[in-house]
């Protein structure tokens, strides 16, 4: 049951509730099958990370698991302890409601059967195993232990899993399908504008990150993509996951010459620290954020305004906290119903996953028809090729689990995110820079 890992999280609640997010690492993706439009998303240097889904058991074609007359059950495992990921299953009950609202998928009202993995395995895997045998499908879920989830899905293949999954083990099942599909690689597009924008800084680059497995390997990655692009990494340690104090990294960059410094793989509230160190270092290199850390509260925790202004952003979503409300109709209607399934709940990154799981589950079980099974619901999912959320996020391919490779840059200007210079919403992609191919990493 991992119970050693899980009492260290128990002593350590702050930072429990931030390890997560730099284990994600940032590759969210798409949604909407109907009318996005996204480039091609190819490998700079490598073949295509296509594979072809096995077949779906006959079984599964006469499978009502969950289906009454007027609904439909859906499961949600994830980590809710310390309110780890509870946005995962906001989300997925907020979407659940705005579909309700509008009448249900045809005629079903969605029911939402929320479990928490308590952060350990072997309840992942028990609730698992108990939703599969009453809930139709598993939605929106997410744990870092969903690994052990996923040895109950792999033997059976007939139950739809849409979600956002963190370990290949769930990622690479054939009855998986994620808004986020995680493969090894980075896209290049924002690499390469920040290397148009400080091409004499590139060479001094600099990063920090989480002495996590998963944070690494995704850093190995990135820094392979880096690479390709002509910058040189001069500092790049790790930092356990108690550091709350990283004065002594930025004394160290500061010594090394560091130019430009990318923190898209960390927390918010680690960021902030790296902020306040810089600013109590006087030493001001060009700063790079990710979606880890868009935050409502990464602007207050750094220390106001003065203390993070002219930071940049990086992400392969809208600014769904809010800020592209007026432009982005979807952007407005998930903060809304956010609200209304949680009053007050400030929403992030996995909010949105639960989210957009929940809505590219609802698209297939639609498609479906009126009397679906599970193996129908599979058949349509495997047809999603295209899936962006009505622009909330970038487009990518859930049926082939190949990322999507557009992005938005923003930047912090009195204590706001603002887009940079992005194309406008009313383009043909909808405000997101699609001008660069995901790099894949390892080359196949």
């Amino acid at each position: 049951m991992h119970s050693d890992s899980r009492n260290g999280w128990r002593r350590r609640p702050r930072v429990a509730a931030t390890l997560v997010v730099a284990v994600l690492a940032l590759t969210v993706a798409a949604c909407s099958s109907t009318n996005s439009s996204a480039p091609s998303t190819t490998s700079g240097s490598t073949d295509s990370s296509k594979s072809s889904p096995a077949s779906i058991p006959s079984s599964a074609f006469t499978d009502t698991t969950g289906l009454t007359s007027n609904s439909v059950r859906i499961g949600n495992v994830s980590t809710l302890e310390f309110g780890l990921f509870k946005g995962a299953a906001v989300g997925t009950q907020a979407f659940a409601d705005y579909a309700n609202a509008l009448g249900g998928v045809n005629g079903r009202k969605l029911v939402v059967d929320s479990g928490d993995d308590q952060y350990a395995g072997a309840p992942n895997k028990q609730l698992t195993a108990e939703d599969i045998q009453k809930d139709f499908a598993m939605v929106g879920g997410f744990s870092l232990e969903d690994s052990f989830g996923a040895t109950v899905l792999a033997a059976n293949p007939q139950v739809p899993n849409v979600t956002v999954s963190l370990s290949p083990a769930a990622n690479n099942l054939p009855n998986t399908f994620s808004p986020s599909p995680a493969v090894g690689g980075w896209q290049l597009g924002p690499l390469v504008f920040f290397k148009k924008k400080f091409p004499q800084d590139i060479t001094h680059t600099a990063a920090l990150i989480a002495d996590q497995p998963s944070a690494e390997d995704k850093w190995v990655a990135e820094k392979a993509a880096m690479g390709s692009q002509g910058y040189k990494v001069v500092y790049d340690p790790t930092f356990d996951i108690t550091q709350t104090d990283f004065n002594q990294n930025v004394v160290a960059m500061k010594n090394d010459g560091v130019k430009i410094l990318f923190l898209e793989q960390m927390p918010e509230n680690y960021a902030a620290s790296v902020v306040k160190a810089l600013n109590q270092q006087d030493f001001h290199p060009a700063l790079v954020l990710g979606g880890s850390t868009y935050s409502e509260n990464l602007v207050p925790d750094s220390g106001g305004a003065s203390a993070i202004d002219g930071a940049y952003m990086e992400q392969n979503t809208a600014l769904f906290l809010g800020e592209d409300a007026f432009t982005i109709p979807a952007v407005a209607t998930f903060q809304t119903w956010i609200q209304k399934a949680s009053p007050g709940f400030k929403a992030d990154l996995y909010t949105l996953y639960g989210w957009l799981s929940a809505e590219l589950f609802t698209q297939a079980l639609e498609a479906a028809g009126k009397e679906p099974t599970r193996g129908s619901v599979l058949q349509q999912l495997k047809k999603i090729t295209s899936f962006n959320g009505e622009g909330i996020i970038t487009t990518a391919d859930p049926a082939e689990k190949v990322p999507g490779s557009c992005y938005i840059i923003a930047k912090i200007v009195n204590g706001h995110y603002q887009r940079y210079q992005d194309p406008p919403i009313t383009g043909q992609n909808r405000g997101y820079r699609c001008d660069e191919p995901y790099y894949f990493y390892p080359p196949k």
